[in-house]
């Protein structure tokens, strides 16, 4: 006990326990806090936030609000996600240039950088659905014939068989989805814009999803068997038969007619 007070006593003592202590601080320091890559991460999106924010005030705040709680002009944005912003203003539809019963596709204005800058602010107001990576909206390798059976069931109705669009109610109608990219398909399945109901990962899967994107792009590409010939818009097996019993019948009827007429006035004369 004598020699252990003793060193306790000694000079260098406390030089000593501090050292131990700031090796032992900097190891915890070292084991428990944030990765660089992880710092410069957050710094980006931080950054991505704030030149959103100034996008947004410009852009979007006339009609959406200030903080994105909406307005009598727009809807809320809080829990939109970073998906809706990304499809809304990646396809032209938003900024809108009037109100109306729905936004039509234009020339997008923003670059894509400004657009994710954009869906990063949105996002940050509240959780929703994310853009979604390129391995998610892939077509590659996915099954068309099921795509096909899905498409035809759950969205053929608003959209034609083909994805020709069609009209709808009250000035509402469902666009043409030739030449839309993957992704917007795949967003616009997850947001649900406008009249569109939403498919989150939930209810449709992320390989279901792409399996209804291959077949549109399938059946998008310009050398595309048609094995009917002539496709009167793909409007459909239905539609297109009774098109054809009413205009072919009804004009072999008249001719019918017209003939008989014919030969009955080259008898009388």
């Amino acid at each position: 006990m004598k020699k252990l007070s003793a060193r306790r006593r000694h000079p260098l003592a406390a030089l000593v326990v501090l050292f131990f202590a700031l090796a032992a601080t900097g190891g915890l320091y070292a084991a428990l806090a944030p990765a660089p890559q992880a710092q410069a991460a957050d710094s980006a999106q931080s950054l991505a936030i704030q030149q959103g924010k100034k996008l947004y005030s410009v852009g979007c705040a006339t009609c959406h609000g200030m903080s994105g709680q909406g307005s009598t002009d727009g809807p809320s944005l809080v829990g939109v996600g970073s998906a809706a912003v990304d499809f809304q203003v990646g396809t032209g539809r938003m900024p809108a240039q009037a109100p109306g019963e729905q936004v039509e596709s234009h020339p997008v204005i923003y670059s894509q950088a400004e657009i994710d800058q954009l869906a990063a602010y949105v996002a940050s107001l509240g959780p929703g659905p994310s853009i979604p990576t390129k391995d998610q909206y892939s077509p590659a390798g996915a099954d068309e014939a099921k795509g096909g059976e899905l498409f035809r069931t759950n969205c053929s109705q608003c959209h034609n068989f083909v994805g020709k669009g069609g009209a709808l109610t009250e000035g509402k109608f469902a666009p043409a989805l030739k030449g839309v990219s993957a992704k917007h398909i795949y967003e616009a399945m997850q947001t649900g814009p406008q009249n569109m109901p939403s498919f989150p990962d939930t209810t449709m899967p992320q390989d279901t999803k792409a399996d209804i994107i291959a077949y549109l792009k399938a059946v998008d590409s310009s050398d595309s068997p048609n094995p009917g010939g002539f496709t009167m818009g793909n409007i459909g097996p239905v539609s297109e038969g009774l098109f054809a019993w009413v205009f072919g019948l009804g004009a072999m009827i008249a001719l019918a007619i017209w003939v008989a007429t014919r030969t009955t006035k080259a008898k009388k004369s």
